[in-house]
């Protein structure tokens, strides 16, 4: 039987609408207002996650800082994370990175899709003990321990990771757009 790709479609995308729906409005004005708080404390957002998070972070934290004037960064270098992960361990790479690294005005954002990974919950516990906010982007499922720990929370009803993913990174780039006032501009 040959199958009906525009209907699977539909049903497809029907599954995620509720990622674009009103529902998250306030919560996008909440992560703007929170990075215009930090830029005017002198502080920096900092991006971080694994893998597909990692490249995320990476992208997002260039786009805060060049398009939208929030300085951020992220630890992505492979050899930061190899030698922290050597000296304290991968599940404490980023809580020490955090230490080392953060200052009192900065924020924290942490993505991680299964919102399981124990390097970042253990940096989001880090950073609560150090008085930060931590904003969350999880998905799968709405208990997960990362999205407790945050100050704002971003989840994904979804278990597919390219969904979660493709998500987390418009809803971090819609930030971006609302801290500059406009969706289409010239970023040279």
């Amino acid at each position: 039987m040959e199958t009906n790709w525009a209907n699977w479609l539909d049903d497809y995308y029907k599954r995620y609408e509720k990622g674009f729906s009103p529902e998250i409005y306030d919560t996008l004005i909440e992560f703007k207002d929170l990075a215009l708080k930090t830029k005017d404390a002198g502080g920096k957002l900092i991006f971080n996650g694994n893998g597909a998070s990692s490249a995320i972070s990476s992208h997002c934290a260039l786009d805060f800082t060049k398009q939208g004037g929030i300085r951020s960064v992220t630890f992505s270098d492979a050899s930061f994370i190899t030698a922290y992960g050597n000296d304290y361990g991968y599940e404490l790479w980023l809580s020490k990175a955090l230490e080392h690294h953060a200052d009192p005005a900065d924020a924290v954002v942490l993505i991680s899709v299964s919102g399981t990974s124990p390097n970042v919950v253990s940096a989001a516990k880090t950073a609560r003990d150090m008085d930060l906010p931590v904003v969350t982007f999880t998905g799968k499922t709405a208990d997960n321990p990362l999205r407790a720990l945050g100050t704002l929370n971003f989840w994904m009803d979804s278990a597919s990771y390219n969904v979660v993913e493709a998500v987390h990174m418009i809803w971090i780039t819609t930030v971006v757009d609302m801290i500059i006032g406009k969706a289409e501009y010239s970023v040279s």
